[in-house]
This record gives C-alpha cells, sequence and structure tokens, in this order.
C-alpha cells in the first residue's frame, strides 16, 4: 500500500482509528476525516497525515470539501473508507421516531456524500476502492434494532448499487458486515459475554485494507461477513 492515498471517515472512533493507523504502517498516505479529532490517532498515522476536524459528513457540501481537501493536499484519492456512523438500541413500541431519522443521516447519508464527493477522484486512480461498513445484524436484525438494521440495510443496497455504476471506471465498491465488535463500550454493555468470540478492530480492518488494496481488483459488490466466533 505504499503510497496509496487513503481517506477515512470516522477516523477518531475505535475502528477508524485502527484502519487508519494499520494503513499508514503498510505506507499509505491517509486523511483523517471526522466531526471530532484526536492528536493521538493522526500523531500515530505519521507526519504526512492529514486531519480534517468538525466535519458533518451529513451536509454535503461539507463533505465534498473534505474529500476534494484530501486530493489537493495529497495529489488525488485511491481509497475511501467510510466508517462514519452511529448505533442506537430501543424498541419500535417504545423508542422515537427521530431515531429512525438520525440512524439514516448517520449511517445513510453519511457514506452517500462521502462516496459522491469522492468518486471524481476515483475514477482517476489505478485502483480506485470504496469500502463502507454494514452490519450482521442487517441481515438478521435482533429485537431493539430495527432504526439501525434498517439503515445499515441501506448501507449495503447503497454498495451494491455504487459497485454496478462504477465498474466501468474500474472502481470498486464492497461492505464488512462486522457482527460485535470488541470495544470498551460493547464489553461495558455485555459484560457477561465472551469477548473472546467478538471481532477485534485490528481483525476488521485488515479485512477493510485488503478490499481498499490494489489485489482486490477483482471483488466489487460484494458484502463481507467479519463475524469472529459469534
Amino acid at each position: 500500500m505504499t503510497g496509496r492515498i487513503f481517506a477515512i471517515t470516522g477516523a477518531s472512533g475505535i475502528l477508524g482509528s485502527a484502519v487508519a493507523k494499520a494503513a499508514a504502517e503498510r505506507g499509505a498516505r491517509v486523511a483523517l476525516i471526522d466531526f471530532a479529532q484526536q492528536a493521538d490517532v493522526l500523531e500515530a498515522c505519521g507526519p504526512d497525515a492529514l486531519m480534517l476536524g468538525g466535519v458533518d459528513l451529513t451536509d454535503a457540501v461539507a463533505a465534498s470539501a473534505a474529500i476534494d481537501a484530501v486530493a489537493d493536499r495529497f495529489g488525488g484519492l485511491d481509497a475511501l473508507i467510510n466508517v462514519a456512523g452511529g448505533f442506537r438500541w430501543e424498541t419500535l413500541e417504545e423508542g422515537s421516531w427521530e431515531t429512525w431519522h438520525t440512524m439514516f443521516r448517520m449511517n445513510v447519508l453519511t457514506a452517500t456524500n462521502a462516496s459522491r464527493a469522492a468518486i471524481p477522484h476515483l475514477k482517476r486512480s489505478a485502483s480506485g476502492r470504496i469500502v463502507n461498513i454494514g452490519a450482521n445484524g442487517a441481515v438478521k436484525a435482533a429485537a431493539g434494532m430495527g432504526a439501525y438494521a434498517a439503515s445499515k440495510a441501506g448501507v449495503h443496497k447503497l454498495t451494491e448499487s455504487l459497485a454496478e455504476e462504477l465498474k466501468p471506471d474500474g472502481v470498486t465498491v464492497n461492505a464488512v458486515l462486522p457482527s460485535i465488535i470488541d470495544t470498551p463500550t460493547n464489553r461495558a454493555d455485555m459484560p457477561k459475554a465472551d469477548f473472546a468470540s467478538w471481532v477485534s478492530p485490528g481483525e476488521l480492518a485488515a479485512a477493510i485494507l485488503f478490499l481498499a488494496s490494489e489485489e482486490a481488483s477483482a471483488v466489487t459488490g460484494a458484502l463481507l461477513p467479519v463475524t469472529g466466533r459469534t
């Protein structure tokens, strides 16, 4: 991945930072895009890394400006990793209609806006890649996951549709579908679970980086389950 240019949304979070650090370790030039920003993540990605904080990816204009800034800084873009998103658990009966709107904006709209902004730059790459974060829970949703699962199902269909759209341009579009990711928040929420069966951020990052690599040229439109031993 030496010299390849990556834009990673949600890069201040646990998964986003894991992807950014792993990409940088493999020689990629990385741009970290997030509403928040963390100096330690930026430092871990090397002196050439770019941090763009305060970016609201639900705003198409802001997303476009951020992606264009990455391409201007590095002279192009080879891969967009759409990690930005969110989760909320609540039943339909007792929950709020606003949750459905929020989940759509956080999970579908962020990926849509970033992808649309990145397409012109990715078409100019010799191996343009988009990797989205779906969810295994969108394949079979559990109680309380209706809004989240519906929004992630939207990410799945965005992935498939955009893969078909960009086939003539040689740009691949894929998604990983994790189950439970081993994070401090999830451990606190499920203290009696078998943490060893969950997917670590590093394991998920490795799958993402394969799909973002030049070697994955024959894979597009894939929804790849990354579920550990759950």
